[in-house]
């Protein structure tokens, strides 16, 4: 399904109804609205893992502008900004009200900029393994760490320079680093792709952005979550995070041996947290 907002047309799709009968009455549930990371992929990397949260929340999933099955757009659209407010935007075109939303890596940048620009929307934020200002020395550090000089190298000309050929040895070398267990592959053949916007994104705007100021500007209770092994996000990004927010807020979740989205690494970890954390 797609929906116009502003000059676009965003894709999403939708896991578990909205209301459900209880009874004699209807039961409202809340709205979980997942953002994918990349960017240049789809919202397929939340699939079929995710549809274990449908029994207590209803799941729409969203492709960002210029990302999967949305329309491109115009490259000058494509920042944090325009896609934080996509977000607030798609929401009001779909009459979602306080939704809980979910970013997780760029999905999570995107989160945070929509909570930033409209702290009023949100009822809750989930934070998953993220940052609000990338520190290529400290993923450069972790590379290291688990992957020895020569992945450090390969990912440091990728942090530097995002050619195409550059990104195709990065995939090839650094991203089975990301996780700790070894990942199905499918979803990269299964996903939509736009190398393009990747490559513009780690040339420009990753560079640039630095939220960790306008952090305090978030109102709503946050779960932020990060694995001590992962090398693009390092948990000292979440550690940021968490002192960022106006105290009371944040609710950091660290987790031992895990890389890049904490669900694949300790699935029952990350879901009974989340679960408890969409429940409160």
């Amino acid at each position: 399904m797609r929906v116009q907002v502003g000059d676009v047309r965003l894709f999403f799709d939708v896991e578990g109804a909205k209301l459900r009968a209880d009874g004699p009455r209807m039961r409202e549930v809340p709205t979980l609205v997942l953002l994918h990371g990349g960017p240049g992929f789809d919202h397929s990397i939340f699939k079929p893992e995710f549809s274990r949260l449908a029994d207590i929340v209803q799941i729409v999933y969203l492709d960002h502008r210029g990302n999967g099955r949305s329309d491109r757009g115009a490259p000058e659209h494509w920042n944090l900004e325009r896609w934080g407010d996509d977000v607030r935007a798609f929401c009001d075109a779909l009459e979602i009200e306080r939704p809980i939303v979910m970013g997780e890596s760029f999905g999570g940048m995107v989160a945070m900029a929509y909570a930033i620009r409209h702290p009023g929307h949100p009822s809750k934020l989930i934070l998953a393994s993220t940052a609000a200002k990338m520190r290529f020395d400290r993923s450069l550090e972790v590379f290291e760490r688990l992957g020895g000089g020569e992945v450090r190298e390969i990912a440091r000309r990728f942090f530097e320079n995002p050619t195409q050929p550059v990104m195709a040895e990065y995939i090839r070398s650094c991203l089975p680093l990301y996780n700790q267990r070894p990942q199905n592959q499918e979803w990269i053949a299964r996903s939509v792709q736009h190398m393009e916007l990747t490559s513009f994104f780690f040339n420009g705007e990753i560079r640039r952005f630095d939220m960790l100021a306008e952090l305090a500007k978030i109102r709503c209770p946050t779960l932020i979550t990060a694995g001590d092994l992962d090398p693009i996000t390092p948990i000292q990004n979440a550690e940021d995070i968490a002192a960022a927010i106006a105290p009371g807020l944040a609710r950091l979740e660290r987790f031992k041996n895990t890389g890049h989205g904490c669900q694949r690494d300790d699935p029952e970890k990350f879901f009974r947290i989340v679960r408890e954390f969409l429940l409160s």
